[in-house]
C-alpha cells in the first residue's frame, strides 16, 4: 500500500446472466470500496467467446469493457479485491476460459511489469484482444501498453490483421 494514488486498467467482462447488470454492480463495488476510485468506464461492447481452442460463437457472446481506476492499494490486493468481487457474482473457476458471471482483469497497474505466480503485469494477452484495447482506448486515448506501445495502434494493427 501507497499513499500516492496511481492509474490502474481493470477489463471488465460478462457472458452468462444479466450481463450489463452484473457489470455495472461490479464497477459500484469498486466504487465503494475504500482507497478505489472509479474514475471512468467505457462503454460496454458484444464480443464473441474466446476458448482455448479460438473464437467459439456457439457459447453466449460477451460484453466487454474497461474501466480506470486509482488506488493506493498494491497490484496484488487490487487482484484480491477483483476476484473477490468476481466470486461474490458467482464466478466459479472451473475451465480455463470458461463462460463466467463475472471476469475482471488487472491489464495494466501504473506501466509495472511483474511476472509472478500470482499476477503478470501488463497483463499477457491484453495485446490481442480488441475487446480490451478498443475500450481501454476509449477512457485514455492517450494510452500505452508497457513493452508494446500505445493502445491506438496495437488496436490499428489488430483491425488490419482481420
Amino acid at each position: 500500500m501507497t499513499d500516492v494514488p496511481r492509474t490502474a486498467v481493470i477489463a471488465l467482462g460478462a457472458n452468462l446472466g444479466e450481463r450489463e447488470t452484473t457489470i455495472r454492480q461490479a464497477v459500484a463495488e469498486l466504487e465503494a470500496t475504500e482507497q478505489i476510485d472509479v474514475l471512468a468506464v467505457s462503454p460496454l461492447y458484444d464480443s464473441v467467446a474466446l476458448t482455448l481452442q479460438g473464437r467459439d460463437e456457439s457459447k453466449p457472446g460477451y460484453l466487454n469493457g474497461v474501466a480506470l481506476v486509482t488506488t493506493t492499494l498494491d497490484p496484488e490486493t487490487l487482484l484480491a479485491v477483483l476476484q473477490g468481487i468476481e466470486t461474490a457474482h458467482g464466478r466459479v473457476r472451473v475451465e480455463r476460459w470458461g463462460d463466467r458471471t463475472l471476469d475482471l482483469d488487472l491489464i495494466d497497474f501504473a506501466g509495472m511489469t511483474r511476472d509472478s505466480d500470482l499476477l503478470t503485469l501488463p497483463h499477457p494477452r491484453a495485446v490481442e484482444r480488441d475487446f480490451v484495447l478498443r475500450p481501454w482506448l476509449d477512457v485514455d486515448p492517450d494510452a500505452e501498453l508497457v513493452g508494446e506501445g500505445r493502445v491506438a495502434d496495437l488496436l490499428a494493427r489488430l483491425d488490419r490483421s482481420r
